[in-house]
């Protein structure tokens, strides 16, 4: 299949927008329309997971889990049920690998059992909650929750704003594991950053809810001044173009090799607790103690510390705390890894002592 008709290729209708968190409103909005249409009344929530991070705007907000992002405006949300997130290094549930992942299932089961007819969808970030912490979901999680909402018949929605278009080794993360959802969000790498673009993929089933006579009004009423901006979309026909020509999913696969290698050693040190990636998206956990896993104080900026001092060698990285987050671009030089992994294990050796 060319990359020009984006996989999975059941997701066949797109509805177009400008940034990810408007990709996930309008997923939110389908939904619940959706099963209006369908006759069904009451399916006025959604599911989401804690650590989750969905965008900015009211909708998106209240499926995150973020609280420093996301405290502030509870008293405007939408109701939403939280489910643990599968952050196995510090699995809320008490659990260790692979432990943590049927346990966080079965958290999912609970509540589509107990809820089913209240929700509209479940959204999810595929294999990784990027800015809930770079916390990667341990392999069968994912299918397992498709699993979940084909049982209960709910709607899965795949965030894939940050894990779509090769970050994860893959065109899209939920490829690694064959689930197709019923609604996909995508952004950020459509166009590589040049221009706003977004899209929301939705499979037939749910694009023929909304069709009808005029005088049944279930036209889906929503849009924005540049939805399909044409400018926009010749950048992201561009970079999908490159995306062929230039191999990009093949020839970033040794990269993510090196990628794991060089994680493999950098857990080696005393004070990093976890390392974990999906693909070229990858954290860097610090620890204050190791075998506690006990974590530096917010106070001490670890993570920051370790940002600055990267910077000032000319490695441009952020933190999430104290998680390090690396996330190359695509098509970084083999030659240019090597020097930002260099520069980053002598700078956390520096910074933590260790």
């Amino acid at each position: 299949m060319s990359i020009l008709q984006p996989p999975p290729s059941s997701l066949s209708k797109v509805f177009y927008s400008d940034n990810g968190s408007t990709a996930v409103e309008v997923a939110l909005k389908m939904a619940f329309q959706y099963w209006k249409h369908k006759g069904i009344d009451g399916r006025n929530t959604f599911v989401s997971l804690r650590n989750a991070y969905h965008g900015d705007t009211l909708g998106a907000v209240s499926v995150g889990g973020i609280d420093i992002f996301h405290k502030t405006f509870e008293p405007l949300l939408l109701k939403t049920y939280k489910a643990p997130s599968p952050y196995c290094y510090r699995c809320e549930l008490g659990k260790t690998y692979p432990h943590c992942k049927f346990a966080c299932l079965g958290e999912i089961d609970s509540i589509l059992y107990d809820h089913a007819g209240e929700i509209a969808g479940l959204i999810i970030e595929p294999l990784i909650q990027a800015a809930g912490g770079m916390i990667t979901s341990p392999s069968g999680y994912l299918k397992g929750v498709k699993e979940l909402c084909s049982k209960y018949n709910i709607l899965m929605i795949a965030d894939e704003v940050a894990t779509g278009f090769g970050r994860t080794g893959k065109m899209f993360a939920c490829e690694h594991e064959d689930v197709i959802p019923d609604i996909m969000c995508l952004s950020k790498g459509i166009t590589g950053g040049y221009m706003p673009l977004a899209a929301t993929l939705a499979t037939d089933d749910l694009y023929n809810a909304f069709l009808g006579e005029f005088s049944d009004m279930k036209t889906f009423f929503h849009g924005h001044s540049y939805t399909g901006n044409p400018l926009a979309c010749a950048a992201a026909l561009a970079c999908l173009d490159l995306f062929e020509k230039e191999h990009v999913l093949e020839n970033l696969q040794g990269k993510i090799a090196v990628l794991e290698a060089w994680l493999q050693e950098i857990v080696q040190f005393a004070h990093v607790g976890d390392v974990r990636n999906a693909g070229f998206m990858a954290g860097i956990e610090l620890v204050e103690d190791k075998e506690t896993k006990k974590p530096y104080d917010r106070e001490e900026k670890m993570g920051w510390r370790v940002a600055h001092r990267a910077r000032e060698q000319g490695v441009f990285i952020r933190p999430l705390g104290n998680v390090i987050v690396i996330m190359p671009p695509l098509a970084i030089s083999e030659q240019n890894l090597g020097q930002m992994m260099k520069v980053m294990k002598e700078t956390i050796f520096a910074v933590t002592g260790s």
